[in-house]
């Protein structure tokens, strides 16, 4: 089962990093948070993927034009016909296709576009800036078991902030540091799709969380998968320190 990826965005939230890298290029301990994406679906044996460019796509091509030297031991014999030889090499087992879906693209749009790259086959789909400690095998085996056309991970997100229990009194009863939200299920990402989907995609201007969810929702098409573990997206530079805390302290579940 491919997994397709979108990594098209402006990423105008964080722009602090944006403004030379796609957003999905951001890195978490010295890694691409793309990469770490591609990480949870590899584990679970999940290793082809399709990614969906847009600004800044050529950033993306140059990382994995150059992934057999990240990470490795090189020598560059410019005495020998500028041989190059890389040591003690290792690559993940991944197919990675690059599309070019258009810089101002919608998420529906840019899903459209790689139509032809997941034929008639199911497919796995995420954004390029959001980490979880999913289990990619069961969400599939949960889609498979309910027969309809797409599958969305149902997540609820941690409060920004602590919450107070106060009553008729000014005395605080309780205090909990970031609590659940306040107990509704949101679009985590992590979504399994059948090749129908995409019918219901008119073109690039489409977003994909909108008219097109919802008329599968209105059909009966869409079913969630909870997930009450981790996750966390990548939308301020806040949620990115964040996320380097995690890394940097050993804490990154998602690993």
């Amino acid at each position: 089962m491919k997994v397709v990826l979108l990594a098209g965005g402006y990423g105008t939230r964080i722009s602090e990093e944006t403004h030379l890298k796609p957003k999905p290029m951001i890195e978490i301990g010295d890694k691409p948070i793309l990469w770490h994406i591609m990480n949870i679906f590899s584990k679970h044996g999940f290793r082809e993927f399709v990614i969906c460019l847009g600004y800044k796509g050529h950033v993306i091509k140059e990382y994995f034009a150059h992934y057999y030297l990240h990470g490795t031991d090189v020598t560059f014999d410019f005495g020998n016909h500028n041989q190059t030889v890389v040591h003690d090499r290792y690559l993940e087992p991944w197919k990675v296709t690059l599309v070019e879906t258009g810089r101002d693209t919608m998420t529906g749009g840019r899903l459209k576009r790689i139509q032809k790259y997941v034929g008639q086959e199911p497919f796995l789909m995420t954004y390029g800036d959001g980490l979880a400690d999913i289990d990619i095998k069961a969400l599939v085996e949960f889609h498979k078991s309910h027969g309809k056309l797409a599958t969305v991970t149902a997540i609820q997100p941690t409060g920004r902030f602590g919450a107070l229990q106060l009553e008729d009194t000014p005395e605080v009863k309780g205090f909990m540091e970031k609590p659940r939200g306040d107990g509704g299920w949101m679009n985590g990402g992590f979504f399994v799709l059948e090749p129908q989907v995409l019918d219901y995609i008119e073109g690039d201007s489409e977003v994909w969380e909108q008219n097109p969810l919802r008329q599968l929702a209105g059909e009966g098409q869409l079913m969630g998968y909870k997930h009450t573990g981790f996750w966390q997206p990548m939308d301020t530079l806040r949620d990115k320190n964040y996320l380097e805390e995690l890394w940097a302290s050993g804490r990154a579940s998602w690993k």
